[in-house]
């Protein structure tokens, strides 16, 4: 055995990784061709959606006589994103099938099982999305054409260490149990493309409309989701994990609408929201300290209260010296981030409310 990662890095402009789909499609590959040769591929070619044709060393390999049964392993490389299955062993075993049942799919240890409707797989069937299900089938078809074999085959897809990772996803909100998802739409990790987060808000709102919530939260983070969790007594499948993008969450239920949608967060992240600042991220957006200045302005702060925020090193300092001075510069922060969501809500039929907080939890503004 080996614990190489895949090689053929894909097209430049920072490292790329594979996805979770592209490693159970190499190993699948490799597994079934010792199925029907007795020797696996070692590094073993795939093809992608887009045409790459990415190479993946094996970490595990055991062929079977007795069982009728071969395994291969890869090991996921995410490149330079941070992903939670980075290093993770994706696994596939292949066996034989009953002629004409064509290719059917198993979760195995680490792999989870949908419990919940609104996601892209019926319930009961193993976390393994349509694309990464749709080049398993194309290479096992490739496969058994090669080799003048049929192409009836039960794929196990495991993924060592996978409940526990699952921890640390969406899964268990969306109702994914027992382990994680096989994913991926070209078989390309982009760093810090946030894709699979944005991805993550969307199957969130899916769930929750599908199980009937009308009411759901967006938070920008944990302490946001406990203030949600509290005011508003929602269950965590009606909360979903914004982080920083706002406008993700935002345009989503603009066309899958609910009837209630609360934006909870902090301070400085719905400044700028209010600012009209659809990505929170630090790097991406800052706040807008004249644009806070002129909302206290409009409360009728004085020159050395719009000093003191004009001057301010931090959000939350600008926020204490508004509230020192009586002035309600979270709700007015509240407000104009309110506006700012109902333009891109353009119309849906959907009430929007924001509740500010700051960094202990306490509610500071409101828009109802």
């Amino acid at each position: 055995m080996t614990n190489r990662p895949a090689t053929g890095q894909p097209p430049s402009g920072g490292r790329r990784g594979w996805t979770t789909g592209a490693c159970a499609t190499a190993a699948t590959t490799a597994a079934l061709t010792a199925l029907l040769t007795g020797e696996f591929p070692d590094p073993v070619e795939i093809v992608l959606p887009r045409g790459q044709r990415p190479a993946f060393a094996l970490a595990g390999e055991l062929l079977d006589p007795g069982t009728g049964t071969a395994m291969a392993a890869v090991v996921k490389d995410a490149g330079d994103d941070p992903d939670v299955t980075h290093g993770a062993t994706v696994r596939a075993t292949v066996r034989g099938g009953p002629a004409g049942s064509g290719v059917r799919f198993a979760a195995g240890p680490g792999v989870g099982t949908v419990t919940k409707p609104g996601l892209p797989l019926p319930v009961g069937e193993p976390a393994i999305n349509p694309v990464p299900r749709e080049m398993i089938r194309a290479h096992v078809a490739a496969v058994t054409e090669r080799h003048g074999a049929p192409a009836d085959v039960e794929v196990t897809i495991s993924v060592d260490a996978g409940e526990e990772l699952a921890r640390h996803t969406w899964n268990p909100r969306l109702g994914i149990v027992g382990g994680l998802s096989i994913l991926g739409t070209t078989g390309i990790v982009i760093p810090y493309s946030c894709s699979a987060w944005i991805d993550s808000i969307r199957r969130g709102v899916d769930v929750a409309r599908a199980v009937g919530h009308r009411h759901l939260a967006a938070c920008t983070g944990r302490t946001s989701e406990q203030v949600a969790t509290e005011r508003f007594g929602l269950s965590p499948d009606a909360l979903l994990d914004m982080g920083d993008f706002a406008g993700a969450v935002l345009k989503y239920v603009a066309r899958h609408p609910v009837e209630r949608l609360t934006v909870v967060g902090g301070f400085g992240k719905l400044a700028k929201l209010a600012a009209g600042s659809l990505d929170l991220h630090s790097g991406r957006s800052t706040v807008d300290l004249e644009l806070l200045a002129g909302l206290a302005a409009e409360a009728g702060a004085d020159d050395g209260v719009l000093d003191g925020i004009r001057g301010a090193n931090t959000a939350l300092a600008a926020l204490t010296t508004a509230r020192a001075a009586g002035v309600p510069l979270g709700d007015l922060v509240a407000a104009r981030a309110a506006a700012t969501g109902r333009d891109v809500l353009r119309g849906a039929p959907v009430a929007l409310d924001v509740v500010v907080i700051d960094r202990a939890g306490t509610v500071v503004g409101t828009a109802p």
